[in-house]
């Protein structure tokens, strides 16, 4: 005998168990009297189930249905949020990765150790990571560029000595202008890579900041976004990101409808790229793509952040001011010399001073 086609739409149990929307399929008759004696034997009516029997074919659903369900808290049931997502995609698969569970994790860990609020939570946590593994790495990034700046005048004397040699070698071997230019940087650039070597001060090296600070905003922003969705093992830190915001921003899990966040987020990563705009003497041409590509970027965060949930935008909101005061106290005499980064040309006594006299001749003059 066919199998009569059941729906059963969406319904919630009070106190119990709160389910997502179940899309439509063939189930057998008796498959939905095993789920009724299951339900029943826990002591709940089958009365909520909503049966409604029709003929084949059913559209076929596109998305799997998602199940979450919420613990009992003191008095009542908080509702909970059911996620609804396609599986087998590459952002699913990063947000359900290794590295996003663990920031997880430590986000748990944090708050239950400090007892903190959830937005302080996420300050702390985000000024803990950044003074922790960022910082340092930006000292070794100012102490590469130091080297490396200290290098041009020694690679400046040996670039000329070797035209001369080259122009020497061209006489006695009859080479082309074309073959002089080849010799001449193949040469060239063995001699500075040698330097490099030395100096233990390769310029790629000056990058691993960029390599460990990007994967660690990706992993901590998909975390937030897994927490203030209900998509992690832990839907009860949902609830508690719901009561967990302050000011104008009380929901974490919303996305912040006034404005602030997103627009002081824009704020001050552009001011971020102002600083070292400002700090450069003379930038190339390839610097003022780059520059106005960040420019592009911190501006088109505004309207992103607006649209995800409160948790994540404190986070970059929090992240770029930590990042902010880095790159203030970077700059400071004392910090550098307790550090021993090399000077650089863009070196100051008064750098403060200097950065806000560079701005005034620049943006209001």
């Amino acid at each position: 005998m066919a199998a009569k086609s059941v729906k059963i739409k969406e319904y919630c149990v009070s106190n119990e168990v709160c389910v997502g929307t179940i899309v439509s399929r063939m189930l057998p008759v008796s498959a939905v009297a095993r789920v009724c004696m299951r339900v029943s034997s826990s002591g709940i009516s089958c009365g909520s189930l909503s049966l409604d029997t029709k003929t084949w074919p059913l559209p076929q659903p596109r998305l799997r249905a998602a199940f979450l369900k919420t613990p009992m808290a003191a008095a009542s049931l908080v509702s909970c949020r059911s996620v609804t997502t396609e599986t087998g995609g590459w952002y699913e698969s990063l947000a359900d990765s290794t590295a996003v569970h663990l920031m997880e994790q430590l986000l748990i860990s944090t708050q239950n150790a400090t007892g903190l609020p959830w937005w302080a939570n996420v300050i702390a946590t985000t000024f803990a990571l950044r003074t922790v593994v960022t910082l340092p790495l930006g000292v070794y990034q100012s102490i590469i560029i130091g080297k490396v700046e200290a290098l041009q005048p020694e690679i400046a004397d040996l670039a000329k000595r070797l035209r001369y040699e080259v122009s020497i070698k061209a006489e006695q071997k009859g080479w082309t202008e074309k073959t002089c230019r080849y010799q001449f940087k193949r040469n060239l650039k063995r001699i500075v890579s040698e330097l490099y070597v030395r100096d233990n001060c390769h310029p790629f090296k000056a990058s691993v900041l960029v390599w460990v600070q990007l994967p660690m905003w990706v992993c901590m922003s998909l975390a937030l976004r897994n927490l203030s969705l209900g998509a992690s093992h832990s839907p009860s830190v949902c609830e508690e990101l719901a009561v967990g915001g302050a000011l104008w921003f009380p929901d974490l899990t919303l996305p912040d409808y006034t404005w602030v966040l997103p627009v002081s987020l824009g704020i001050t990563n552009l001011l971020i790229t102002e600083i070292f705009a400002l700090r450069r003497l003379e930038a190339s041409k390839v610097q003022k793509y780059v520059t106005n590509f960040i420019r592009g970027i911190s501006i088109l965060m505004i309207p992103i952040a607006a649209t995800v949930p409160s948790s994540m935008a404190v986070y970059w909101l929090s992240s770029s001011l930590v990042g902010l005061g880095h790159n203030l106290l970077l700059r400071s005499p004392r910090f550098r010399r307790l550090c021993r980064i090399p000077p650089s040309r863009g070196d100051s006594n008064m750098p403060y001073r200097d950065l806000a006299a560079a701005a005034v001749r620049k943006y209001l003059k």
